[in-house]
C-alpha cells in the first residue's frame, strides 16, 4: 500500500477521528464480491449524504480466540485483506483487535464503544446473517433497535449468487479445497492468490532443467488441493506478471512425503531467493500423479507448460 493508503487505515478505535460515518462491518475475509456489493453500497450511502464511509474489520477470525483450532484456514494475510478493503475505495478501513476481552464484549457494548463512538455512525450496512458480540448475541434486529435510540439506520443486504450458490468466504474455500480455482476466482472477482517466502527446496527441478521456486505458504493460509494449475506469479512489490505453472503437492515421483507449493515461471529466468511471490491461480490443468521416472515427468511438464499457455492466453493474461 502506499503512504496515501496507509492514512486510511486505523489500528483501533484510538485512532479514530471523531466524524459522523457510513458504516459496515465483518471479518471480510477474501474481500469477495458479496464483501464488495456491501461495500460499495457503503461509499455510496456515505457520498450521497456527505459523510464518511468506514469498513470495521478485525484482525483475526474470532474463531481463533473463541475456540483455537477450530478457525478456518484465511483466504489472504491480513494486511492483504486490509489492502483490499482500501481499494474498495472506503473513506477508512478500521481495524480492531478481537482478543479475549472483545470476545467477552456484549453487543449492546460494541455498539456503544465502537458505532457510536468516534464512528458516530448514521448509518450501518451488513449482511443479513452479520452476527456480533459475546456468544454471536447480537444481530440485525437489535442493531436496527439500537439504532432508533443511538441516531443511526440499518440497512441489511441479502447474500450474492453465483448461480444457485451463495458467494461466502467458507464456501470459496470448499471449493478451493476441491481445486476450483476457476469458480474461486469468479466468486472473488479476481484470481485467488497464494503469496509466501521463496525457499530453498531440494533443487530437484533443476536437475531435470525445470527449475522451479518453492514458495513457503503460511499454514495458516488456504491453499487448492493438491495438483498443477496454470497461474500468473509476480515477486511482491514488483508489477511484472509472468505466466507460470504450479505444482501443489507432495512429488510422489520423488517419493516426497510434505505438500509444497512450486511455481515454474515461463519465459524467463529470476534470482528468486530471498523475495516474496504472488502465484495467481487461473485454472486446474490436473491432478498430480506419480510417473515411472524423471523423463517421463519432463514430458508431462512440457504439456502442462502448454496447455497452461492456452489458459493463460484465453483469460487475456501474460
Amino acid at each position: 500500500m502506499t503512504d496515501d493508503d496507509l492514512a486510511r487505515v486505523a489500528w483501533g478505535l484510538e485512532d479514530v477521528a471523531p466524524a459522523p460515518s457510513v458504516v459496515t462491518i465483518g471479518f471480510f475475509d477474501g474481500v469477495h464480491r458479496g464483501h464488495q456489493t456491501l461495500i460499495r453500497r457503503a461509499v455510496r450511502e456515505a457520498e450521497d449524504r456527505g459523510l464518511r464511509s468506514v469498513a470495521v474489520t478485525f484482525d483475526r477470525h474470532p474463531a481463533e480466540v473463541v475456540r483455537p483450532g477450530s478457525q478456518p484456514r484465511y483466504l489472504q494475510h491480513r494486511d492483504r485483506k486490509v489492502a483490499a478493503l482500501v481499494d474498495q475505495g472506503v473513506d477508512l478501513v478500521l481495524v480492531l483487535a478481537f482478543d479475549l476481552e472483545r470476545s467477552q464484549q456484549p453487543p449492546d457494548d460494541f455498539i456503544a464503544t465502537v458505532l457510536a463512538g468516534p464512528l458516530q455512525a448514521r448509518k450501518v450496512i451488513v449482511g443479513t446473517n452479520f452476527r456480533f458480540g459475546h456468544k454471536a448475541a447480537g444481530d440485525v434486529v437489535l442493531l436496527s433497535d439500537q439504532g432508533a435510540a443511538l441516531g443511526y439506520d440499518t440497512e441489511a443486504m441479502g447474500l450474492l449468487h453465483l448461480g444457485d450458490t451463495p458467494i461466502s468466504s467458507t464456501e470459496i474455500r470448499s471449493h478451493l479445497e476441491a481445486g476450483d480455482v476457476a469458480w474461486a476466482a469468479e466468486a472473488l472477482g479476481r484470481p485467488f492468490v497464494v503469496e509466501g517466502a521463496v525457499v530453498r527446496g531440494e533443487g530437484r527441478g533443476r536437475t531435470i532443467g525445470i527449475p522451479t521456486a518453492n514458495v513457503e505458504v503460511d499454514e495458516r493460509l488456504q491453499v487448492p488441493a493438491g495438483g498443477v494449475y496454470a497461474a500468473t506469479a509476480s515477486v511482491v512489490g514488483m508489477p511484472d506478471q509472468h505466466p507460470a505453472v504450479v505444482n501443489i503437492g507432495t512429488r510422489p515421483t520423488f517419493g516426497g512425503e510434505t505438500v509444497t507449493v512450486e511455481a515454474h515461471l515461463l519465459d524467463v529466468e529470476l534470482d528468486l531467493y530471498g523475495t516474496r511471490l504472488a502465484l495467481s491461480f487461473v485454472d486446474r490443468l490436473r491432478d498430480e500423479r506419480r510417473f515411472d521416472g524423471p523423463d517421463d515427468l519432463v514430458a508431462q511438464i512440457s504439456r502442462d507448460i502448454a496447455a497452461a499457455r492456452v489458459r493463460l492466453a484465453g483469460t487475456g493474461g501474460p
